[in-house]
C-alpha cells in the first residue's frame, strides 16, 4: 500500500476591512510573511504537495500563492467552492477525490472546517483546543488510496504554525 500525507492548512492572517465581503478579505502584510513562511516550513521536510485543494477566497488564494512561491512546484490547484463554505465530511469528499497519483495533497482553508476536519482524521490526537491558528499547518498520514481516506484512519504526524 502507498502512505498517503494530507496536509491541512488554515489561511494566513487576513484583514477585515469594513464593507468587504468575508470572501474578498485579502492577507495583512503578516499574513503573506506567514505564507511565506509555512512554504519554507513544507519544503523543509520535503511536503511539497502533488495537488491542492483550495478555498476559492482571496485569502486562501494569497495564501497558496505565498507557499508556491516557497515551493517552486507547480502542482494541480482546485479551487473548490465547498473548501469555503463546506463542512469537514463535505472537505473530506472532495480529498477523496484526489489523483491517485498524488501521494502529497494540500488543503488550503478555514476554521472552523479545517480544524474540525483534522480532529476528525484523528480524534484521539492532542492538538491546541482553539483548533489550527492562522497559518497553522496539521499533517495527516494513512496507507491505502485517496477513496480510503476516512474519519479516524489518519493519524496526526505533526501540527506547526508558520511566523514569517
Amino acid at each position: 500500500m502507498t502512505e498517503r500525507t494530507l496536509v491541512l492548512l488554515r489561511h494566513a492572517k487576513a484583514e477585515r476591512p469594513v464593507g468587504t465581503p468575508d470572501i474578498d478579505r485579502p492577507l495583512t502584510a503578516r499574513g503573506h510573511g506567514d505564507a511565506a513562511a509555512a512554504g519554507a516550513w513544507l519544503a523543509r521536510r520535503d511536503l511539497l504537495p502533488a495537488e491542492v485543494i483550495c478555498s476559492p477566497s482571496k485569502r486562501t488564494r494569497q495564501t497558496w500563492h505565498g507557499l508556491a512561491l516557497a515551493l517552486g512546484s507547480g502542482p494541480e490547484v482546485r479551487y473548490e467552492p465547498m473548501a469555503y463554505g463546506g463542512t469537514a465530511s463535505e472537505l473530506l469528499d472532495l480529498i477523496r477525490g484526489a489523483a491517485e497519483g498524488a501521494e502529497i495533497v494540500l488543503v488550503v482553508g478555514h476554521n472552523p472546517t479545517i480544524s474540525e476536519l483534522s480532529v476528525l482524521l484523528d480524534p484521539a490526537a492532542v492538538r491546541d483546543s482553539d483548533g489550527l491558528r492562522t497559518s497553522g499547518l496539521a499533517v495527516h498520514r494513512f496507507e491505502g488510496t485517496w477513496a480510503d481516506c476516512e474519519p479516524g484512519k489518519a493519524s496526526l504526524a505533526i501540527t506547526h504554525t508558520a511566523r514569517g
